[in-house]
């Protein structure tokens, strides 16, 4: 069995700390907070501790580092820890900046290491079974893409809507689409904090006509995660804020009669999805990646179209929504 470092046991950290001491990898955990560290000497008192990042990278017993702190540490110690020969799972988004991702994502691949991110929307088994859907050809050709991922905070004051919660969406529709967008489009308000944006609208359009938007806030009344896709004969909808019937297919569309669309609503199909937890999935991906040496679903190549999409957005809304192109970036030029 590999042997895993987790560092940051916060809001989320604790959760992969859990996850990978259950699967039996975990041996050290590191955070800055003493209180922290505490709470997992009290509930797995044989994992080591330590506040020293260092320790960690520096430890030769270690052949990985899960990475779950802010995202502007991302990447620092990321890439210290790829220096120092480690595997690394860091958590979204992989950097702060597109430059600073094509970096680690060359430096992993220098090094032979294994660069994982968490998009843990990609092991929903509810998304595995809708990428098949859509693979099959089940709902035709592809037309648009959309998700909100709404609710009352968890408000941040080191990143904005965009950055905390679009990435999920993000990741999920490249891989419906297969492909990059060619631009993007993003609007967006701040009403809580001066330049820390907390409703956002995020439009992607793609080489081959399919269309998209990413609804996000932190400000409404209600939770709602929703993806929504349609096809040429079919459409799906993902709802992850259900406790069953989280995929449905509905046999719904448009038919042309004498030139004119009519609606057709046949049948409404829900999907039997496996009730399995999908941080639990992705941390058994990792260690099968490390072991095996084989390429995670959410590398590092595929984390950097989606933060490619991000900053462009970001760029875009500074921009007060000016259509930013994505190769754009990659010349180092934000704008049109």
């Amino acid at each position: 069995m590999s042997s895993v470092a987790v560092v940051g046991c916060g809001y989320w950290g604790k959760n992969l700390v859990r996850n990978f001491a259950q699967l039996g990898a975990l041996q050290v955990v590191c955070d800055s907070d003493n209180s922290a560290l505490e709470r997992v000497v009290s509930q797995c008192p044989s994992i080591r501790t330590t506040r020293n990042f260092e320790d960690v990278i520096a430890d030769n017993d270690l052949d990985a580092v899960v990475i779950a702190t802010p995202a502007v540490a991302h990447y620092a110690q990321v890439k210290a820890a790829l220096e120092h020969g480690k595997d690394v799972f860091v958590e979204k988004p992989l950097a702060v900046h597109y430059s600073e991702g094509v970096e680690l994502v060359q430096l992993a691949e220098r090094q032979d290491r294994i660069l994982m991110v968490g998009h843990i929307l990609e092991y929903h088994p509810a998304v595995t079974e809708l990428r098949k859907v859509v693979a099959s050809g089940e709902l035709g050709d592809l037309r648009y893409i959309y998700s909100n991922r709404l609710n009352l905070g968890k408000v941040r004051r080191e990143e904005n809507i965009l950055w905390s919660f679009a990435p999920h969406d993000v990741s999920l529709i490249l891989r419906l689409a297969g492909s990059e967008p060619e631009w993007v489009r993003a609007t967006g308000s701040s009403y809580l904090q001066p330049n820390i944006v907390d409703v956002t609208t995020t439009h992607l359009g793609f080489a081959g006509g399919i269309g998209s938007h990413v609804f996000v806030s932190w400000l409404h009344p209600y939770k709602e995660q929703r993806l929504v896709v349609i096809g040429a004969r079919k459409m799906a909808v993902f709802d992850d804020t259900m406790r069953e019937g989280k995929l449905k297919i509905f046999d719904k569309g448009i038919e042309w009669d004498d030139d004119v669309p009519v609606a057709r609503h046949t049948a409404e199909t829900t999907l039997f999805i496996e009730d399995a937890e999908p941080l639990r999935i992705e941390c058994e991906h990792f260690l099968r990646a490390i072991t095996d040496r084989s390429t995670p679903l959410t590398d590092g190549r595929s984390a950097l179209s989606v933060l490619k999409v991000l900053e462009a957005s970001q760029v875009s809304l500074e921009r007060d929504g000016q259509r930013v192109r994505l190769i754009e970036l990659e010349g180092g030029d934000h704008g049109e």
